[in-house]
């Protein structure tokens, strides 16, 4: 039996819809409960995030202890990559507390879990101030540590981008026997008991990321402690876990992740030495809503950890003889090119059939346009999607790549 404690939360998407309830730890029973494990839900519900946990429960195979609160958590996210606004009506709550054989912990905005067990998993949830496993007293024999590179550096204060130095700190300051570094394009960062392994990132055709991270410790857990397997196998099979989540919107059981065909992405050598490619922003902005999905597209980019070009923000306004010269020297010193391409602005398409004459990959992100408008693009080997989230990791994908 697992026992995951941590936030339920209401989740509100505006763009794809989305509106549930579910929060790290509700999406991890979930996803456990697929794979055929035992688990039991720790949480703060509300009267309606109770019913609708309760009902899952019982639908999919996991308990639930549920501590009653008067109205739960919820974050609001205009796309599944911006940042949410997050509304806490209850303030402050209790700390649950769990003494138990396994584990699975996750950070919380609005309370906090105090843990001991034998074999723990935590994911400290934290872009900002992530906390110490033992800082709140919890204890565990055998602890793993799950989170992402950001998290990794503000834990430990290193600013250096020595990931393996990193870990080993993770490792010796938390008494943790497995620390796991998720690293984006480049997979995961497995330390085991002082050995290091290196575990690909899968690439997928749709990317729903509400969740993903969630899916993945939960998936980590479920091997790592209930099936008793190595860290780096544990780490694999929740990597395609996730990615299947990601491009299903949904939790596999064992035997679809065993049919389940994704393939690795191959990150060049010069992407894993550090190198920053360069992504040419093409996209109309003219009017405000133009304006933007240019800044998202350029933030989000930006955040992957991609250098970008804007002609708008690196270049601004003017005459065709101060602007189109700069622009199509950006577009051949670039390494790809992403395209905004709903309402088919003509300098967007100009943009885009210069740079696949000159052999630079295209991204090309439209919602609305025919496949009649669109044939060009298609016909000139641009890589079309009409999902915003997954054109921006087809962008990372792509690059790390080059």
């Amino acid at each position: 039996m697992l026992h995951i404690v941590g936030g339920v939360y209401r989740e509100i998407c505006m763009h794809p819809n989305w509106c549930e309830v579910y929060g790290s730890a509700g999406r991890a029973a979930s996803a456990i409960a697929q794979m055929g494990g035992h688990a039991t839900l720790h949480a703060h519900l509300d009267p309606l995030g109770k019913q609708v946990i309760e009902e899952r429960a019982a639908l999919e195979g996991f308990a639930l202890l549920a501590e009653d609160i008067k109205e739960c958590t919820g974050f609001h996210y205009d796309h599944g990559l911006a940042r949410p606004k997050i509304s806490s009506p209850s303030g402050s709550l209790p700390p649950l507390e769990i003494c138990e054989e396994g584990v699975v912990r996750f950070g919380m905005i609005d309370s906090d879990a105090i843990v001991h067990a034998a074999f723990a998993v935590y994911d400290p949830q934290s872009v900002t101030a992530p906390k110490n496993f033992h800082e709140n007293g919890s204890r565990s024999e055998h602890l793993a540590i799950v989170l992402n590179n950001h998290e990794a550096k503000v834990l430990t204060g290193r600013i250096d981008d020595d990931l393996h130095l990193v870990a080993q700190e993770i490792s010796e300051k938390s008494n943790a026997e497995v620390v796991v570094v998720k690293m984006g394009a480049r997979g995961a960062l497995v330390l085991d008991r002082g050995a290091f392994s290196q575990i690909p990132a899968f690439r997928t055709e749709r990317v729903w990321k509400l969740g993903s991270g969630d899916n993945y410790v939960a998936n980590f857990a479920f091997n790592w402690i209930t099936k008793c397997l190595p860290a780096a196998e544990s780490a694999m099979l929740a990597s395609k876990a996730t990615a299947y989540y990601c491009e299903n919107r949904g939790f596999p059981t064992e035997r679809r992740l065993n049919e389940f065909c994704s393939r690795t992405i191959q990150p060049s050598r010069r992407y894993l030495d550090g190198f920053r490619p360069t992504v040419y922003l093409a996209g109309p902005f003219f009017t405000l809503g133009e304006l933007w999905l240019l800044e998202q597209a350029r933030t989000n980019l930006r955040e992957m950890g991609l250098a970008v070009f804007s002609p708008f923000h690196d270049v601004g306004r003017g005459s065709a003889n101060d602007v189109v010269e700069l622009d199509l020297k950006a577009i051949r010193d670039c390494d790809l090119v992403f395209a905004i391409g709903d309402g088919l602005d003509p300098g967007t398409v100009y943009e885009i059939g210069y740079a696949r004459a000159v052999g630079k990959p295209v991204i090309f992100y439209s919602e609305n346009e025919s496949d009649e408008d669109k044939k060009m693009m298609l016909g000139s080997g641009c890589m079309l999607y009409e999902d915003y989230v997954t054109a921006i990791y087809q962008t990372l994908w792509t690059a790390a790549e080059q």
